[in-house]
């Protein structure tokens, strides 16, 4: 456990969507002591400049919440950059934390790690049990590196390196670029433009089918502190709310938000990606903690940023 509010913290990424909210939720905490670098001034790829930072600022703590990231025609489009940033990332990253005796290591992946046709809810022993989803491969395989990395050294050296593999988040700092985004933020920014053009209907990707769980960030960040900083758990992680829902009834709790009225449809021909997507969050609840926000509200939230982001 971290109890002195003076303990130096290296969140990498500190300007996305996780990153944000994980800095938001350290300031709630009382720990001001972070260390916070842009890619500009820190390219975490460039192992030796990540040496080199971590030697002059000697962190005493790391949060790894920097990652190369997208949705499903990101992944589809750019499969070696998904793979090969991010391993880069991960791998400068924990060698500097190793190598300057950081002991407290959290590591983001993404719950994408799971195989595509897991049981549901997904337990976090179902690792590696049956394929991956194809359309997220690249992605999923290098965030699987980095947490075998964190299991590797808490055995080895005994050192508190903690992989959280969170669901699909949402929320304040989101990114909505329509190429790059994932699916809430793509959803809200689609029904916000049709509504501003008055389109009568909006065509989405997929059936609509498939079922997924979302997570309203702070929640997230809120999770990952409680288990950095409340305990000393160092077991891969699963982080959500346990509920999940269809793409559609997404779309449609997105259409009251933003008080779109046109007609939903979906192309079929596009891919849906895994079925269902659900995890099992049995080991969180275990260790004292459960959401705070419904979907519904943290939804709310979300549109209020974009609008104010969107309008500037």
């Amino acid at each position: 456990m971290i109890t002195d509010k003076n303990t130096k913290i290296f969140v990498a990424g500190h300007r996305g969507l996780v990153d944000s909210a994980l800095c938001r939720q350290l300031h709630q905490r009382g720990f001001h002591n972070l260390i916070l670098r842009t890619h500009q001034e820190l390219d975490l790829e460039l192992a030796d400049k990540v040496d080199d930072f971590f030697n002059k600022e000697r962190p005493q703590a790391v949060i790894l919440a920097a990652a190369h990231v997208g949705g499903i025609m990101a992944n589809a489009t750019y499969p070696a950059d998904f793979i090969l940033k991010n391993i880069a990332i991960q791998s400068s990253v924990i060698n500097a934390a190793l190598k300057y005796d950081v002991d407290r290591f959290l590591f983001l992946g993404s719950s994408c790690i799971y195989p595509r046709e897991c049981p549901q809810p997904i337990k976090e022993e179902y690792l590696l049990t049956s394929p991956l989803e194809k359309t997220n491969e690249p992605y999923a395989i290098a965030k699987i590196a980095g947490l075998k990395m964190c299991e590797a050294i808490h055995r080895q050296y005994g050192r508190h390196y903690l992989a959280v593999m969170p669901t699909n988040l949402y929320g304040p700092g989101d990114n909505y670029n329509p190429v790059t985004s994932h699916v809430v933020p793509a959803v809200i920014r689609k029904l916000h433009e049709a509504k501003m053009h008055n389109l009568d209907k909006v065509t989405f990707w997929g059936t609509g089918t498939v079922r997924r769980e979302f997570l309203y960030s702070d929640d997230m960040a809120d999770a990952c502190l409680h288990l950095m900083l409340d305990t000393d758990a160092c077991d891969l992680t699963n982080i959500g709310t346990g509920v999940d829902m269809t793409i559609r009834e997404l779309i449609e709790l997105v259409a009251q938000v933003v008080e779109y009225h046109g007609k939903i449809e979906f192309d079929h021909v596009h891919p849906d990606g895994t079925p269902q997507k659900l995890l099992n969050i049995d080991r969180l609840k275990s260790l004292g903690w459960s959401p705070k926000f419904t979907l519904e509200k943290g939804l709310r939230l979300a549109y209020q940023d974009f609008c104010a982001r969107f309008n500037e």
